[in-house]
Order: structure tokens, then C-alpha cells, then sequence
């Protein structure tokens, strides 16, 4: 990419550089198969972006990369369907992107009524800030996840509101590609907290087996030193395996990441249709969805 004064300069080897991946794969897929995954938000945010895209370019061009990036706005498909679900039920909710780097899911789902809350550790949120910065209904907040301080940002009541009509009406959580960096523990403390604090509320995120968790050694685990992959957090059968972390769930539920929300069909090519079965199937791919008692 040409250098532009005003553009955001991303170097290589660094936190930010890993916003750019599901970044450009959004962009992939919605030059691909714009019927089904039109982001025009991703076009304008890597116009924004002083980075040469030509090695993450050349890797998603390929048969593997494509279908990376298939499974990247399948997800954020995904999650938008169940952020949609809950505004239905609850038009002015608190909408809280956990792990945020730049995605753009509020801005699909924003129904007028509701707030965005945006989270990510600093280093992300100050170039979050600088392309997608605040505004009155959505929020950029620089924080560890596993620091429960953050939920004090969040208000799920409207208590911060500033007219009765602004009042609060719930909370729905979401996680993209978030969990898979946290320990099983640190998964279990947090949303257990979460379940305590916010009553009512729903968090949805996307999962795996500890099968596809240890094909990511030859990707992110590998490059992170991480040896002790049965340490991190992976999940078969959620509704088993999640439902006896606390006595705060009302329900737990999960469906197929690439098939449970809409299948694809023909639109994509029959060896991808066979792959997105594998994913749900073999390696239990998932969006999970808890809700929390009132």
C-alpha cells in the first residue's frame, strides 16, 4: 500500500498488526460473495491503513485462505443473528463487543435504541480510536477482560442514561475468536462473574473441540510458545460441559458455526461445502450461547 500521510501506518510484528487479518479476510469474502457478505465498512477501513497487504493478500487468495476467510464472516454472521435475536426482545440493550479489534458488528445490528460498548486491551483501542472512534451510543473502552473493572463501564440498566426514554433494557455479550487465547479457567471465572453481575443478560461466542484447538499449533499457538494447548479453553459439548459452571445459567445452547445460522449452499464451491460439515462436525465448531438468570 502507497504511504499516505493520512493514513494510519500498521507495521509488521506487532499487536496491531494482528486487527489486520480478519480485517482484510472480511474484505475477501465480501469481494467473493458480496451477495452474502457485502462489508463495505472493511473496504473503508483498509483505505484507511498504511500496510502492505500483498503477503496477507497472497494467503487468502489460495484455496486455504479462502476458505479462512469464509469462516471469519460466517462468524461475524453468526454472532450478528443472535445480537439481533436479543434486541428483538430488548430494543434498548447494552451491546458489548468483547475482544473487539476493528470489528464492525454494531453498526449491522444498531436497531437506533440501543449502545454499543466496544473492549479491547489499550494498544487495540488506540488505533480502534483512531478509525472507528466513540460516539454517544457506542464506546471504545481500553481494558484486560480478565480485570472484572469493566464491567463498572457497562451499563446494562441505563443508570448513566441521560433521559428516562434512554433507560437501559439488558445486555447481550459476544466474543469473536476471543476465547480460544484464555485458559479454561479464566473462560469459567469470567462469565461466572458475568452471570452475577448482569442478570437477564446473554453472551454468545464461537468455540471449538480440543481437537481443532490443537490444529491452531501450526498457527497462533505455535507463534505465541504456547506447548500446554489442553490448558486453553476448548468446548464438545457446551451444553454438558459449560451448563455446572454456575448456578446463575439459565440456558445453555450452541449451534454450528458454518451450517447452524444459514447454509451456503452452491453459492461456494462443493470441497468448501464439504470442509464447513468437517468444522461443525469433526472439530465441534460453534457459536455457544448462555443466558443468565434473572
Amino acid at each position: 500500500m502507497t504511504e499516505n500521510k493520512n493514513q494510519l501506518h500498521i507495521e509488521h510484528n506487532t499487536v496491531q498488526e494482528t486487527l489486520v487479518i480478519p480485517l482484510y479476510a472480511r474484505k475477501v469474502c465480501s469481494d467473493r460473495y458480496p451477495q452474502f457478505f457485502r462489508d463495505e465498512e472493511a473496504e473503508r477501513l483498509i483505505s484507511m491503513l498504511d500496510y502492505d497487504f500483498a503477503e496477507k493478500g497472497a494467503k487468502m487468495q489460495s484455496f486455504a485462505g479462502n476458505f479462512g476467510a469464509l469462516e471469519v464472516a460466517q462468524r461475524q454472521y453468526d454472532l450478528s443473528c443472535e445480537v439481533e435475536a436479543y434486541l428483538k426482545e430488548h430494543p434498548k440493550a447494552a451491546v458489548v463487543n468483547l475482544g473487539c479489534g476493528l470489528d464492525t458488528t454494531f453498526s449491522r445490528v444498531d436497531n437506533g435504541q440501543c449502545r454499543g460498548y466496544n473492549l479491547d486491551l489499550p494498544g487495540v483501542i488506540e488505533v480502534r480510536e483512531q478509525l472507528l472512534p466513540s460516539s454517544e451510543r457506542e464506546k471504545n473502552i481500553a481494558c484486560d477482560l480478565n480485570d472484572f473493572a469493566w464491567f463498572d463501564a457497562v451499563d446494562p440498566d441505563g443508570a448513566l442514561a441521560k433521559s428516562p426514554q434512554e433507560g437501559g433494557d439488558g445486555a447481550v455479550f459476544f466474543a469473536a475468536g476471543v476465547f480460544y487465547y484464555f485458559r479454561t479457567e479464566e473462560v469459567q471465572a469470567l462469565i461466572a462473574a458475568m452471570a452475577e453481575r448482569f442478570p437477564g443478560a446473554v453472551i454468545v461466542f464461537d468455540a471449538c473441540n480440543e481437537r481443532g484447538l490443537k490444529m491452531m499449533l501450526k498457527t497462533w499457538v505455535k507463534e505465541a510458545g504456547i506447548t500446554e494447548v489442553g490448558a486453553f479453553f476448548s468446548v464438545r459439548d457446551a451444553k454438558a460441559e459449560l451448563a455446572g459452571w454456575s448456578d446463575r445459567f439459565a440456558s445453555v445452547t450452541s449451534r454450528g458455526y458454518m451450517k447452524g445460522y444459514r447454509d451456503l449452499g452452491k453459492a461456494i464451491p462443493w470441497l468448501y461445502r464439504r470442509m464447513c460439515s468437517l468444522c461443525d462436525g469433526f472439530i465441534s465448531m460453534q457459536i455457544v450461547r448462555i443466558a443468565f438468570a434473572e
